[in-house]
């Protein structure tokens, strides 16, 4: 299926009668934001499956440090943890 220059100014066309011009910049936002995480995870699941190398000193036990998913700079709506309220009036 070949597109040419007139089929895809038409399709430009509608997306932009259909959703208007003012939530194609947020549309566009949210699905660079959802490529980012989709990135870093797909990244950190392949460091997760590759082997480890074995040397030959031993090494002490390894503590893992707690994995965090990182928003883009400013992002105030991802989650975020919350430490619990501790009861002093007892």
């Amino acid at each position: 299926m070949n597109l040419g220059a007139p089929e895809i100014i038409l399709i430009v066309l509608v997306v932009i009668l259909l959703f208007g011009a003012k939530k194609l910049p947020d549309m566009a936002r949210s699905l660079g934001k959802s490529a980012r995480i989709l990135k870093s995870e797909a990244k950190a699941m392949k460091k997760d499956d590759a082997p480890e190398h074995t040397s030959a000193t031993p090494q002490g036990p390894v503590t893992e440090a707690p994995r965090t998913i990182k928003a883009a700079p400013g992002d105030v709506t991802g989650s975020r943890p919350v430490t619990e309220p501790t009861d002093t009036q007892r």
